[in-house]
């Protein structure tokens, strides 16, 4: 039975859904509060149907909203979507949806995806810590450091003692400007401030300023708007509870050896774990 990470209550609307559509197939119909976002400019991807449920994407000043219709075609649901198993079946329809060819997500987002991402099969994986990675990868990630340089991903909440002192470690040694590293920071809050914060961060259009603005000490470059939609750091918080990261920050990057590694906390020895990156060579 597939169970939901319900974010908002069930919403009710009258009208059937059609069966899932084929190639030759017209989409299913779209229930009025979705076709409501799509006339006010939300971009829309139809992601499949996964476990029954006729699953939407809807993208809107750069914040991602996903759907999934009830077979019955009265009601839906708006989160994240988890199977049987605890794994996270929306990840893998938005990693499918990349590997399509479809940049909608990467571009409206402002950062980009490796080319690899497209090509690569995550539904694949041999083991449970390439399924983890692939989840990681396809989390809401914002970059720091040249696009060419080996790359480190880490879970950081907005207010993490530990993760400001492992951000400036990195901006310290210079780490960014020298490609050494590119890391690519999964912002999450596990307070009501911190996840508004968090949601921000994902939805800006300039994050990375924002971001050191932010560990300067200026209130101002975060602002914990309540109102903002959090489904982009919802996302990323049941990607950490899906492979029960319990801390921030976490640190997840791919050895020389091409294994998966995992730090919890900041790092203690940042240079070894540099020398130990992967890179694309």
């Amino acid at each position: 039975m597939t169970r939901f990470f319900v974010f908002l209550t069930l919403v009710l609307f009258i009208g059937a859904v059609p069966a899932l559509a084929q190639p030759t197939e017209p989409l299913p119909q779209l229930p009025d509060p979705i076709q409501n976002l799509v006339n006010e400019g939300a971009q829309i991807r139809f992601l499949g149907k996964d476990h029954g449920l006729d699953a939407w994407l809807t993208i809107k000043n750069g914040v991602e909203q996903y759907f999934y219709v009830l077979p019955d075609g009265e009601a839906f649901v708006m989160g994240v979507l988890f199977d049987k198993t605890g794994k996270l079946v929306t990840v893998n329809q938005v990693s499918r949806l990349r590997s399509e060819g479809d940049t909608l997500l990467d571009t409206l987002a402002e950062f980009p995806i490796p080319e690899a991402s497209d090509t690569e099969k995550p539904f694949e994986f041999q083991t449970p810590a390439e399924q983890m990675f692939a989840d990681i990868e396809s989390s809401n990630w914002v970059p720091f450091g040249r696009l060419d340089a080996p790359i480190i991903y880490s879970f950081i909440d907005t207010q993490c003692p530990h993760c400001h002192a492992f951000m400036q470690e990195l901006i310290n040694g210079e780490y960014f400007d020298s490609g050494k590293v590119q890391l690519r920071m999964i912002p999450v809050g596990f307070k009501e401030q911190t996840q508004a914060q968090a949601a921000f961060l994902i939805a800006s259009p300039n994050p990375q300023e924002r971001w050191f603005k932010h560990m300067k000490g200026d209130e101002t470059a975060l602002p914990a708007k309540t109102e903002i939609n959090q489904q982009g750091v919802q996302r990323n918080l049941a990607i950490m509870q899906s492979w029960k990261f319990d801390a921030t920050p976490m640190v997840v990057y791919r050895g020389r050896d091409g294994s998966v590694k995992i730090i919890r906390g900041k790092p203690q020895d940042l240079k070894a774990v540099l020398a130990d990156l992967k890179t694309s060579n």
